[in-house]
């Protein structure tokens, strides 16, 4: 077989497998069309609504998992559970801590993954420094300003330093989605912190919260999930498809 031709078959399975990817994503692109259906800005808590707001991400979970097999539990489809169940305990606001904990682990598990071998190939970067260094101080900076919101919340000694560990766990996050080199996955990041920043002025009245506000949060946070885990889906297919070409 000729460059050519093994160019030509590439491209076959790449176009191949992204519609397949594309198959398996339409649960969660109908559930979160339901979602945004069914949602109104007075609609009481209840088992019902949590279900119906986790329930993309849950079906988002289920297909990483089909693609990448029990490998990704620790990684993107663990993340992705534990943010199931923050969806879940937001949509009471007495549990907004207990969400808060379980997004927090999350944003550790994607961190975990993509420092795994599947996106060691990419690791190098001349300009990870400074663009870490550009999400740091957006984080340390966005901190400062939410700062007397959170003294003003109720149980503010809890909350203040519970926001702190999580604002640095999803900068630590972002920054090792830039140390990946992969646009999918550094986007991915980057839309969840635009998501996680909206809700948080939101939370803590720092903005007035408004039905717009809940709609750009979801949108950008389903969003988020959605391109942090094609971006996993790719990275164990690129290094599936190295590995067989090392070997051939």
């Amino acid at each position: 077989m000729d460059i050519l031709d093994t160019h030509n078959f590439d491209r076959r399975q790449r176009r191949n497998m992204s519609c397949a990817l594309l198959f398996s994503l339409l649960p969660f692109f109908l559930a979160a069309g339901l979602y945004f259906y069914l949602w109104t800005n007075d609609a009481p808590p209840s088992i019902m609504t949590a279900g119906v707001k986790s329930a993309p991400v849950l079906l988002l979970a289920a297909a990483v998992l089909s693609w990448n097999g029990g490998q990704s539990v620790l990684g993107v489809v663990g993340g992705l559970l534990l943010s199931a169940v923050g969806d879940w305990c937001l949509v009471w606001p007495e549990h907004f801590l207990h969400g808060m904990g379980a997004f927090a682990a999350a944003h550790l598990l994607y961190s975990l993954s993509f420092l795994s071998s599947r996106y060691a190939t990419y690791s190098s970067s001349s300009w990870f420094h400074p663009l870490s260094l550009t999400i740091s101080v957006i984080g340390g900076g966005f901190y400062v300003y939410l700062f007397p919101f959170l003294r003003k919340a109720p149980n503010p000694e809890i909350v203040t330093p519970a926001v702190g560990v999580y604002i640095f766990l999803i900068v630590a996050m972002g920054a090792l989605a830039i140390k990946t080199r992969r646009a999918i996955t550094l986007l991915g990041s980057l839309v969840f912190m635009v998501s996680d920043i909206t809700l948080a002025l939101q939370v803590f009245k720092a903005m007035p919260s408004s039905v717009y506000g809940n709609v750009t949060v979801m949108a950008t946070y389903y969003l988020a999930q959605l391109l942090i885990a094609v971006g996993d889906v790719k990275a164990t297919e690129n290094k599936d498809t190295f590995g067989k070409r090392k070997r051939t």
